[in-house]
């Protein structure tokens, strides 16, 4: 079987609670980091994550920047990453599948939405 290990990126831990409480109810494990730094720092550590959810809008680097750093790194560009933004704005979808994401869902997150999507990678 698949792993079904998840890093939530996100910097507001509210977000990471509710995000993480949600999908361990639907069997998936979940991981946390506060901000990109720490992401890319857990991904470097952890094996086995099969996606990435990464908030976009965060101080220091953002989600942008880090799926750069993911796409730049051997043995992280393959992980899936769903693009999670406050920010649905006209463009922001593309700009976010632009810059690397397979996916792309805005907040308030519809949890059904989340879940079809993760299917597809895990």
């Amino acid at each position: 079987m698949a792993e079904n290990k998840i890093l939530i990126v996100d910097d507001d831990n509210r977000n990471i609670f509710a995000l993480s409480a949600v999908l361990k109810s639907k069997g998936f494990q979940c991981l946390s980091a506060i901000g990109g730094e720490e992401g890319l720092d857990l991904l470097k550590r952890e094996k086995g994550i099969a996606v990435v959810l990464m908030d976009m809008m965060m101080p220091g680097m953002d989600g942008y920047q880090a799926m750069a750093q993911m796409s730049a790194h051997p043995e992280l560009k393959e992980i899936p990453v769903i693009a999670v933004t406050a920010q649905a704005m006209l463009g922001d979808r593309e700009r976010c599948l632009d810059a690397g994401a397979v996916g792309y869902v805005s907040k308030p997150i519809n949890v059904d939405e989340l879940t079809d999507l993760l299917k597809l990678y895990i």
